[in-house]
């Protein structure tokens, strides 16, 4: 029997740039950034599967397989809400879900190669989404919106001290 032939070989450990503690970090925020991608494709592809349904009898069963009741008040405003998305605001919805899966999908790729354009896209988008994240809170206190907030905080100042010392140690390596 004969051996098949080997394609290709791969590269020893010693070629390979090694990965700094601080660089694990950015892959880390990178690996979040794509499962964020990911939760935003599900929930388009959701819209999207909604699009030719009664909304308000979708949203009506859902509250029920929940234990709710659905002419409580809570349910009501849910469905006072969900009754003015017509089908042409459910694809504008879907588009804007799919443009943040896009945005975050750039993001993670980006750190997760280890990108420096990556860098500053993650530390810009992130910290412009910071205000409105703030103003959901003072809206209405929940501790996921609180969690969040803290995590793209942490986000954001991480990105500002690591983008520093690199741009530190370029110019102590130009000197």
């Amino acid at each position: 029997m004969e051996k098949s032939p080997v394609m290709s070989t791969p590269a020893p450990v010693k070629n390979r740039a090694p990965v700094s503690a601080s660089e694990r970090w950015i892959v880390a925020i990178g690996v979040w950034k794509l499962l964020e991608a990911a939760l935003f494709i599900i929930l388009g592809v959701g819209a999207l599967k909604l699009l030719h349904k009664d909304l308000v009898d979708v949203v009506t069963r859902f509250i029920i397989d929940l234990g709710r009741d659905p002419e409580g008040h809570f349910a009501n405003l849910i469905l006072d809400k969900v009754a003015m998305i017509d089908p042409h605001r459910l694809k504008q919805i879907s588009i804007a879900i799919f443009a943040g899966a896009a945005l975050h999908m750039i993001e993670g790729v980006g750190l997760v190669l280890r990108k420096v354009w990556a860098e500053y896209v993650t530390l810009i988008l992130t910290a412009s989404f910071l205000p409105w994240e703030v103003v959901e809170i003072m809206r209405h206190v929940t501790w996921i919106k609180i969690v969040l907030l803290l995590l793209n905080l942490a986000v954001v100042i991480y990105l500002v001290f690591y983008v520093q010392s690199v741009r530190r140690k370029a110019a102590q390596q130009e000197a």
